[in-house]
């Protein structure tokens, strides 16, 4: 009677087992999105401010790379500046000299030429004085010239000053968003360079469950649907959460290894990602299951 009783409650689990796993449509695995954050400048890391595991929002400085040799460029730029613009200032000054001076002899030309009229003057009275004019004027075109070169030369600097401070900012590495960081690369003191990975950044709020479908269940699969997502909860037991279809593969590919499928049969499946809340629950690499509603 004894081995009865035992032998009807294993063919039972047996069949709940199987019920159970009926229930899932798809299996997979947890991801996130990570995102790679490199140095944009070369030196020495002479800060860092992260560790693995750790919480940081969107724009905090995570590290300081070696910013002498940049501010030191950005001085001599601005040093050239104030040189270019005090000479600048100086043409601008010389070209209103020679406008005054211009602007004295009209008047006395028009006072010659009237005098001329009258015969209190002479011919080359007049003509010394627009000789004048003429030298002036010369000498305004030849200053003007100098003035626009001298803009050019500002506007070289200026250029240069945007790159240094461009520079400047990329010495401080910030988190481009909020998340927790999975990896970092570098130590502090170590040498950076423009590509080097510093450090593993991903947002963990909402994770990504990939899970694989067949040709037959595809039709089922709408980017936007809610589906019920489990994972395990005990030995014995699941953990209901909502997720929602983000994504589907347009292609078909061979069944992976790791992943079980409904049908032991199909070898082409269709990759299917599912964003899913996380409180803390889920893990990157947990397996999780999914069952279309």
């Amino acid at each position: 009677m004894k081995k009865s009783f035992i032998l009807i409650l294993v063919t039972f689990l047996f069949f709940a087992c199987g019920n159970n796993e009926e229930k899932s449509d798809a299996f997979g695995n947890f991801e996130a999105d990570p995102v790679i954050v490199s140095a944009e400048s070369s030196g020495k890391i002479l800060e860092l401010n992260i560790e693995k595991g750790q919480q940081i929002e969107q724009g905090a400085m995570a590290a300081v790379i070696d910013t002498m040799q940049v501010s030191l460029k950005l001085k001599q730029i601005e040093a050239q500046k104030a040189t270019v613009t005090a000479n600048r200032q100086s043409i601008r000054t010389q070209i209103e000299v020679f406008e005054e001076q211009i602007k004295n002899l009209r008047i006395n030309q028009k006072r010659v030429e009237n005098m001329l009229k009258d015969g209190a003057a002479t011919q080359k009275q007049l003509d010394d004085i627009n000789g004048q004019i003429s030298v002036l004027e010369r000498q305004i075109e030849n200053t003007q010239t100098k003035y626009t070169a001298v803009n050019k030369e500002l506007e070289v600097l200026d250029a240069q000053q945007a790159a240094s401070r461009d520079m400047l900012e990329r010495c401080i590495v910030t988190a481009p968003s909020g998340g927790t960081i999975l990896e970092t690369y570098v130590e502090r003191g170590e040498l950076a360079a423009p590509g080097k990975p510093l450090f593993k950044l991903a947002n963990l709020d909402v994770l990504t469950l990939k899970v694989y479908v067949s040709g037959a269940q595809l039709p089922k699969v709408k980017i936007g649907e809610e589906v019920n997502v489990l994972i395990d909860e005990t030995k014995t037991e699941n953990q209901e959460l909502k997720g929602r279809i983000t994504w589907i593969s347009p292609e078909a590919e061979f069944t992976p290894k790791i992943i079980q499928t409904k049908e032991e049969r199909v070898k082409l499946v269709y990759a299917v990602k599912v964003a899913v809340q996380n409180d803390g629950t889920l893990k990157i690499g947990m397996p999780g299951e999914i069952r279309f509603q």
